[in-house]
């Protein structure tokens, strides 16, 4: 149950944060792997998208853990 919660915290913090903190959690992610995307990409890409990369970057790091 303390994993959905986490997931579902993780979820709900993401969801909160507007462009400007979406890029610079990507860019500066400290998962097991750089994220490695251009400032042009995260200004031009979707915010939904930066979510969805920010998303599924916690999930792996998070997964990697266990």
């Amino acid at each position: 149950m303390a994993a959905q919660w986490s997931f579902e915290q993780i979820m709900t913090s993401i969801a909160k944060m507007d462009r400007a903190e979406l890029r610079q959690r990507i860019k500066d992610f400290p998962g097991r792997f750089r994220l490695d995307f251009t400032d042009d990409y995260l200004g031009a890409a979707p915010v939904d998208q930066l979510r969805h990369i920010l998303l599924a970057a916690a999930i792996n790091a998070k997964s990697g853990r266990n």
